[in-house]
């Protein structure tokens, strides 16, 4: 493939290169999206977005993990996304087409977004989960070994699995050490996401993730609509909450219609053109 424009964006440190697929269509292969997000030898980032046409929406927004991996939904993306097409259409509303559904997302002027991430789902066949638990207490010790000692976690999936661990000090957990066997533990058929979370008041949660094939992120939007349901879920929090992630706070809201609510802020850090030797290896 021969030179791409990109521009590079992030949501409070989760970052994104973005590329236009609208008019000319892109199709990346595994490795071709592993050498973008190289922040050595490529651009470097924890996804790669591609926008595409929609017949649904104002566009449909194509997610890739680091690993080159494709996944449904990227909360931090999808605010990124959708205010550079509200920027386009020069207007402060639309409708982003995913894999995980049309999402609304509108903003304030002062370049905080919000987006509708759609409902909540706690059911175990939608986590999904390898087999029938409750999603409230799940227990890592099934399939006869515990990866760590972290063994009740709450399962939501808001357009990506996740698994939330409550625990009295973030800080007291090596995410480094536990988050590969959590993303990987036998009960996740599609792996997980993985969030500890240490509850600082009914509408404040401090939270640290474990996303799947990036690994540690200073931000990541759907762990922080999954730890604010979690939350709620389990008595610990209201409705409405501040999550306080590495990278900065985003505002949740998970309404009485199951629907989760996601704010906060989106920037553009550069802009630039993708070489065809880094697209075919070629440069490596």
């Amino acid at each position: 493939m021969s030179e791409l424009p990109f521009t590079k964006m992030h949501g409070l440190g989760n970052d994104f290169v973005v590329l236009d697929g609208r008019a000319r269509a892109i199709s990346l292969a595994a490795d071709e999206v592993r050498r973008i997000a190289d922040r050595k030898r490529g651009v470097g980032c924890d996804q790669l977005i591609t926008i595409e046409p929609s017949d649904r929406a104002a566009a449909f927004m194509r997610v890739h993990n680091a690993d080159g991996g494709e996944v449904s939904a990227c909360g931090n993306a999808a605010r990124c996304v959708a205010n550079m097409v509200m920027d386009e259409l020069g207007t402060d509303a639309v409708d982003l087409d995913t894999a995980a559904g049309v999402l609304e997302a509108s903003r304030d002027g002062s370049g905080i977004v919000t987006v509708d991430q759609g409902p909540a789902r706690t059911d175990w066949r939608d986590i999904p989960l390898a087999r029938d638990m409750d999603t409230l207490h799940m227990d890592m010790s099934a399939g006869g070994r515990a990866v760590t000692a972290l063994d009740d976690a709450v399962g939501v999936n808001v357009g990506n699995p996740h698994a939330v661990f409550f625990v009295d000090e973030v800080d007291s957990v090596d995410l480094t050490s536990v988050g590969p066997g959590l993303e990987h533990h036998v009960l996740f058929p599609e792996r997980a996401n993985i969030s500890i979370a240490q509850v600082r008041a009914r509408d404040s949660i401090q939270v640290r993730v474990w996303e799947r094939g990036v690994g540690i992120t200073s931000a990541c939007g759907t762990a922080a609509c999954a730890v604010a349901v979690a939350g709620a879920r389990r008595g610990l929090t209201d409705r409405s909450a501040d999550i306080h992630l590495d990278g900065g706070v985003l505002r949740l809201q998970w309404r009485e219609d199951g629907h989760v609510l996601m704010t906060g802020p989106v920037s553009i850090s550069f802009s630039g053109i993708l070489d065809g030797t880094l697209l075919n290896g070629s440069g490596s």
